[in-house]
């Protein structure tokens, strides 16, 4: 039976390092604040006006490429998933295209918002396009650039304090060997809680999203003001232009959805826990890892963590987390690995693949 394997990998992060104490010289925060709530200890940032979602995301699928033994040529479908994309339209996915010089071969660029679980969305897609026979070479990509969009004031801290920057990739490619490759994938959602965890402004809701939140929110404009309802002056002036979360409800929600699909999807590949040789979990906050390690009983060498060091990279976390796993000699030939995200929408899912 055809299946997709991952055929190579590949990872990029920025070279500036941003330590807690960096950005205690800009909000009122404590490096012990930090890691006692995330795990936290450093993040990396990239650098304006040189770096941006898309040129990392061309240096990590750039080492995928090559690990997968082919020619950037020979890519015939791309998948990209972020939530900071360099343009608001077009997508990234075109914007990769032209960044690795493949433009001539009209392959398909595919653009995922579904953030946290983006790479998970974007592995499914193209494991299906694999399955089914329709391409040889998917690049699924997750890349992020957080720090040119973060309010970095007391105001911001909570969220501020946890994102970081980088890219990571994967190339698919069809394989026959038994027990090989992607075994099952799970995806879900449930947008209930939308406004928990959103980047609501600037965009086209006109202040109908106000339905939904806990407090309603006026954002100063009246009906003439039809120019100004994308952004407005009041937007600008508060601060209104920058993410939200409610961190503690998101928590809830993740330890509950994390071990829920990681269960489904090794039922779904006829396993158990006691068959995972390594968990990559999305890196959202060292606290929930933790208790999804404790809930499903695995051991230390288990699971793997870094967001100690690039904080929560969202889209990019779980290929990158992956990657050095990799490289590190934690993922090897023939061991059973579940990959699992939660995040913004709520969105949430898992899949399970036999290295």
């Amino acid at each position: 039976m055809l299946r997709s394997k991952i055929g190579g990998i590949g990872y990029y992060v920025p070279e500036k390092v941003v330590t807690n104490h960096d950005l205690t010289k800009v909000m009122d925060t404590s490096d012990e604040w930090i890691q006692e709530r995330t795990g936290i200890l450093e993040r990396r940032y990239g650098k304006k006006h040189e770096e941006t979602t898309t040129s990392m995301a061309a240096r990590a699928s750039t080492v995928a490429i090559e690990r997968a033994g082919i020619q950037k040529e020979e890519v015939d479908f791309i998948i990209f998933a972020t939530l900071s994309p360099d343009y608001y339209f077009p997508g990234c996915g075109v914007l990769l295209q032209r960044e690795l010089g493949i433009t001539n071969t009209a392959a398909g660029a595919l653009d995922i918002r579904n953030q946290c679980s983006g790479f998970l969305y974007g592995l499914t897609v193209g494991d299906q396009f694999i399955r089914t026979g329709m391409y040889k070479n998917v690049l699924v990509v997750g890349a992020e650039m957080h720090s040119m969009g973060l309010d970095f004031t007391t105001r911001g801290r909570n969220v501020t304090v946890i994102f970081g920057d980088g890219a990571g990739a994967v190339v698919l490619q069809p394989t026959e060997e038994e027990n090989k490759g992607i075994l099952s994938t799970c995806l879900h959602s449930d947008g209930t809680y939308a406004e928990k965890l959103a980047f609501i402004n600037p965009g086209a809701h006109g202040g109908y999203h106000a339905k939904y939140l806990e407090e309603p929110a006026d954002y100063g404009y009246s009906d003439a003001e039809y120019g100004e309802m994308f952004i407005t002056q009041r937007m600008i002036d508060e601060g209104m232009l920058f993410p939200y979360m409610d961190g503690p409800f998101v928590f809830k929600m993740a330890v509950q959805k994390f071990p829920e699909v990681i269960i489904e999807a090794l039922d779904k590949a006829g396993l158990q826990k006691e068959d995972l040789d390594m968990v990559i979990p999305h890196q959202a906050n060292l606290r929930i890892s933790q208790f999804v390690q404790k809930r499903l009983g695995l051991r230390d060498s288990q699971i793997w963590n870094n967001i100690q060091k690039f904080g929560n990279t969202t889209a990019a976390s779980v290929p990158i987390a992956l990657c050095e796993a990799y490289e590190a000699g934690a993922v090897k030939p023939g061991d059973l690995v579940c990959l699992a995200a939660f995040g913004s929408g709520f969105t949430w899912g898992a899949a399970v693949l036999r290295w």
